[in-house]
């Protein structure tokens, strides 16, 4: 069950009331982000990669994975990073049956900024089955690079639809990786991007600001199942 805790931004001080996110575990049970409540939340200054992931293990099954470090905007323009303990809340949701577990559904997040659709794509990968994922070593040049086992990613959050170049970066860096590679794009794709993707084998996904992936090319729709 998702907690809320009152934070008071340390600038402006006023107060809010911050409700825990939780997200869908692979066992079906939700993981709730666990709320630490004699922690004072910190202002972030700038984002830092490492910064904006938390690990927490599902109190149901024992997986641990990493999911959005929580983070509320203020109206003073502060963002406020709440902080978390190490355990997820208590009392999840029975999880289903192991034996054969369907996939659940996706759970979108709403995009608003462009880190929201960093994360969206994050999690739409682990959703597929990737673990680990992380930020790639190399920076593409547009964008930002994901990385999980055997898998290259990129997304484009930009309003400028993503470009042949684009694709054949990201393809050509995968492959000097030897591994598979996908695209999201928010802005979707040139109509020579897509037909190059097609001819390189790249599956193609537009996030739509709902925070679900579309997928835009038939690769991209044997990648959702």
């Amino acid at each position: 069950m998702s907690e809320s805790v009152s934070v008071r931004c340390p600038v402006c001080r006023r107060e809010h009331l911050y409700a825990a996110p939780s997200y869908p575990c692979e066992c079906g049970a939700p993981v709730c982000l666990p709320l630490d409540r004699h922690a004072a939340p910190t202002a972030v200054t700038h984002q830092v990669w490492d910064e904006t992931w938390v690990a927490v293990e599902c109190a149901a099954c024992g997986r641990k994975a990493e999911w959005p470090q929580p983070e509320l905007g203020c109206a003073c323009g502060t963002v406020l990073r709440i902080p978390v303990t190490g355990n997820s809340c208590p009392d999840p949701e029975p999880a289903v049956d192991a034996s054969a577990p369907p996939r659940r559904a996706f759970q979108p997040i709403t995009i608003r900024t462009a880190r929201d659709a960093v994360t969206v794509a994050a999690l739409y990968l682990r959703w597929l089955g990737y673990q680990d994922i992380r930020r790639a070593d190399q920076r593409p040049p547009s964008g930002i690079g994901l990385a999980a086992r055997g898998l290259l990613a990129q997304v484009d959050p930009t309003v400028r639809p993503a470009s042949l170049r684009d694709v054949e970066c990201l393809w050509l860096t995968a492959m000097t990786e030897s591994a598979h590679c996908v695209y999201f794009s928010l802005a979707g794709y040139t109509t020579e991007a897509r037909a190059r993707a097609d001819s390189l084998g790249v599956p193609l996904f537009v996030l739509d600001l709902t925070g679900t992936p579309q997928p835009v090319n038939t690769l991209a729709d044997e990648l959702g199942g």
